[in-house]
């Protein structure tokens, strides 16, 4: 579902049990409003706050590593990549089709990432994406050195390509995002419950109801924020490409 639309919804629960506890406000007995429940209610909510804060937090900090930590392989897999093009370049003149190669898969997964398209990026881990990344390795270890200083190449430029595919497939899995979304509901059910009491004990006035609706956008901007960052290949807030592209550049040169 469209992050966007989760976070609509997340405002109309929020929101909704503020509007629910205030219609209660007046059919409540009015016993049931003095300060001894008022204080105990108030204990309550703030237990539930309290424990809603730690959650929101754990999250966006989840999310906010997974973000970072995709953008950390990325650059690190541009890095690797130009590396591997200059390895192959001191190797000699035949290594310059597989250089080519390199360049136009490098192209292609750029493409698919800048798309954004989720039915695209299942296809950097499809079978035929696999099949060329294991016929660019064979490619590598086909080559015939010459000398000493062409096998050191070989082996090294294998290896660079091995950890190139490793920081591929860890990228990959980490774009799938790590927030269990049992965690998420409910942290809304909990937000939705302070969010009642509110309702419930405040005078139903403009005032009152500015402030739920200013808190109820900024809970669903939280929960927005944090959706988009545990997904950092797509959405509104995606790492920076240009490193990316950056290296393109700089392929067979």
């Amino acid at each position: 579902m469209n992050h966007l639309a989760i976070a609509g919804i997340v405002f109309a629960c929020v929101f909704g049990s503020a509007l629910l506890g205030s219609h209660l406000r007046a059919v409540v007995p009015r016993d049931h409003l003095g300060d001894d429940s008022t204080s105990v209610v108030k204990l309550a909510t703030g237990l539930i706050a309290t424990m809603a804060a730690l959650v929101l937090g754990l999250l966006i900090s989840s999310a906010k590593s997974s973000f970072d930590a995709v953008n950390n392989e990325l650059v690190h897999n541009a890095a690797s990549i130009v590396l591997l093009d200059r390895v192959l370049a001191r190797y000699g003149p035949e290594t310059q089709e597989v250089r080519g190669h390199i360049k136009q898969s490098y192209a292609a997964s750029i493409q698919i990432l800048a798309s954004g398209n989720a039915a695209q990026m299942k296809r950097l881990g499809s079978t035929e994406a696999i099949n060329r990344v294991e016929e660019l390795q064979r490619e590598l270890e086909a080559l015939t050195p010459q000398s000493p200083l062409q096998h050191r190449l070989q082996a090294r430029a294998v290896q660079i390509a091995d950890e190139v595919l490793a920081v591929r497939w860890l990228t990959l899995l980490q774009a799938q995002g790590s927030i269990p979304m049992p965690l998420l509901v409910a942290l809304v059910v909990w937000l939705s419950i302070i969010f009642g009491a509110f309702g419930l004990f405040a005078p139903p006035n403009g005032t009152v109801i500015a402030a739920l609706v200013l808190g109820a956008l900024s809970t669903c901007g939280a929960i927005f924020l944090i959706l988009e960052l545990n997904t950092p290949l797509d959405g509104v807030f995606t790492v920076s490409l240009a490193p990316m592209r950056d290296a393109l550049v700089m392929l067979g040169q």
